[in-house]
């Protein structure tokens, strides 16, 4: 991912920061803009992966969508030019103040996961005179095979309408004059390396149909979310996730409706491998088994490896050194939680050297913190 140029350029700067792989990006999208076409697919970015200006523009210019869980991402997709018959609005907790907002701008369809929600969408949208186009998120109680915390899709979840509250929603649907039920949303979770588990979703979801279909409820789309995951392992092998094969199996399992739209929303897949967080080397402390390399950088800028234990690789940039020296490698942040990596093995460095930390490009800089009062993290492109 790094050329001489590039590290030459990262000792001009000052530590910690993203670097952003703008060419990696863009091949990205590429693929997914050709393969998806090719179903007739509608795929939404996920903003809450990385809203960073720069990224949010190109993926505006390659035409997806916006899946925003948020007033202010709603705003933000908006601002930069993504269409608001592209946008979509879920989370389980939209306040009146965001609620209002996407009903002004007419967005394409709120998601909705409660009956609560959909009173008081139906509330707001009648004071304004309007009507608000809706989803129905429904609970798929489908085993994701990911991190707990990145599961969506159980019963024991907080997302979602549980199907046994189906019956109850469709009554209270009727009675609500405001609303339009255009689709059904699912998502069953993040950072998903185990394709078997879509298979299970379409399965799920034309089960779920049916019980629509015969009831002669109408739904205009489906949305199956995202998840699709990448390989943190190895991200200069497998840079570009395996869209071809993820997008097929909702072709070979997935049973729509004639003129049915399928609705997608991908994030991390979208943007984790064109980004980096580039850090320099504080201090080498030594240790009982290992040493430890206390970078500029810690769970301030990547929150990832203390909230989930999540792997990121690292790598050294600038060290000369052929011998091999194991690591622990950890931030400034007053947290035993700040720490990127136990028994990080890379050429011995010292003081002053520079690593990266990959795939960073993901729940990254967006999850950013001023903990500590940390400054700001800073962002470069290529």
């Amino acid at each position: 991912m790094f050329t001489k140029d590039d590290i030459l350029r990262f000792e001009t700067l000052e530590t910690p920061f993203y670097f952003y792989n703008l060419e990696i990006l863009e091949q990205t999208l590429k693929i997914i803009t050709e393969v998806s076409s090719r179903y007739n697919y509608h795929v939404h970015y996920a903003f809450k992966a990385n809203t960073n200006d720069h990224v949010l523009k190109l993926i505006q210019e390659y035409g997806l969508g916006a899946d925003c869980v948020s007033g202010n991402e709603v705003k933000k997709a908006l601002d930069y030019s993504f269409s608001k018959e592209k946008v979509v609005f879920a989370g389980v907790g939209k306040s009146d103040k965001e609620i209002n907002l996407a009903l002004d701008h007419d967005i394409f369809s709120f998601n909705c996961e409660s009956i609560q929600e959909l009173e008081v969408i139906n509330e707001l949208a009648e004071v304004k005179q309007k009507t608000a186009r809706i989803a129905l998120r429904i609970n798929p109680n489908v085993m994701a095979n990911t991190h707990r915390y990145i599961t969506t899709g159980l019963e024991e979840n907080k997302f979602g309408i549980s199907q046994w509250e189906l019956e109850a929603v469709v009554e209270k649907l009727e009675k609500l004059n405001n609303l339009e039920l255009i689709g059904l949303h699912f998502h069953i979770g993040s950072q998903i390396t185990d394709l078997t588990a879509f298979k299970s979703l379409c399965i799920r979801v034309n089960e779920i149909q049916e019980w629509f279909q015969n009831r002669n409820i109408p739904l205009k789309h489906i949305n199956v979310g995202g998840g699709l995951g990448v390989d943190y392992h190895n991200p200069d092998e497998n840079t570009i996730p395996d869209f071809e094969t993820f997008f097929k199996i909702f072709d070979d399992f997935l049973e729509l409706m004639p003129h049915q739209e399928l609705h997608f929303e991908l994030g991390r897949s979208v943007v984790a491998q064109c980004g980096a967080l580039i850090s320099k080397v504080l201090y080498i402390k030594n240790g009982v088994k290992t040493d430890f390399a206390i970078l500029d950088a810690g769970m301030t800028e990547l929150l990832r490896p203390a909230l989930y234990q999540a792997y990121h690789k690292i790598e050294s940039l600038t060290s000369k050194a052929k011998e091999q020296q194991k690591y622990d490698v950890v931030g400034p942040i007053c947290e035993s939680s700040d720490c990127f990596g136990k028994a990080i093995e890379i050429p011995k460095i010292q003081r002053g050297d520079l690593l990266a930390i990959r795939s960073a490009g993901a729940y990254g800089e967006v999850m950013a913190l001023n903990y500590n009062l940390r400054d700001d993290v800073k962002a470069y492109y290529k």
